[in-house]
């Protein structure tokens, strides 16, 4: 994917704007660059929602809805790893009235506690992601063309107005202990819900909602 992105805007009418989860499971191909998994941005800088790998390796979580309700989240962890897969979880609930539980990051089925940055969204704050912009997943700002991902991405699930754990996506193995996938979780989607990327390359909503993303330019 390393100059392959998807599309899709949204509804501006959400299940809930203050509320959301995403999960994928991703395979790195590329290190110490910067490089967007999911975004999306009003056209300018000031409101933008951004889920990426940080220059220094690090996992990197911003919700920008102006300049006084900025959440950002810097792993200490540094994930260096191009063989394997890493299941990642975000997690937005604006409305949540314990500060640090605003924006949660999962990986591999461990919640992140554990930040080089970490600055707490203002509760009930909005969202640019799920609300009524272009959503872009494996690219930034796709006017300028960077931060490209590159590597691979499968079962990428967007649950509108639901705050989910990993383990609605994921579970530990009981032979192995190790963090595996579950193909068919039982979530509820929302309004702008959707479930792509579950059969190969498939870009088609499979979560019921129609929600399908284009290929807007490079190879799956």
């Amino acid at each position: 994917m390393a100059t392959t992105y998807l599309t899709k805007t949204l509804s501006g009418s959400p299940t809930d704007s203050n509320k959301w989860t995403w999960s994928a499971w991703v395979k790195r191909g590329k290190l110490t660059t910067e490089q967007v998994l999911f975004f999306a941005d009003d056209g300018g800088t000031s409101y933008y929602g951004r889920i990426q790998w940080h220059d220094t390796d690090s996992l990197s979580f911003r919700n920008k809805y102006a300049s006084t309700n900025s959440g950002y989240a810097v792993t200490t962890a540094k994930f260096r790893d191009i063989f394997g897969w890493y299941h990642i979880v975000c997690v937005l609930d604006t409305s949540n009235s314990t500060a640090g539980d605003r924006m949660i990051l999962y990986v591999n089925g461990e919640r992140i506690t554990a930040f080089d940055t970490f600055t707490a969204i203002d509760q009930n704050a909005g969202s640019t992601i799920n609300d009524g912009y272009q959503h872009r997943i494996g690219v930034g700002n796709a006017t300028s063309g960077t931060s490209f991902f590159d590597g691979s991405m499968t079962h990428v699930h967007f649950c509108d107005g639901q705050a989910y754990a990993a383990s609605d996506f994921g579970e530990t193995d009981a032979t192995t202990g190790e963090w595996k996938i579950k193909t068919s979780p039982s979530v509820t989607y929302g309004t702008n819900g959707f479930f792509i990327l579950k059969d190969g390359n498939s870009v088609t909503d499979q979560s019921g909602n129609s929600n399908n993303f284009t290929l807007a330019a490079g190879t799956l």
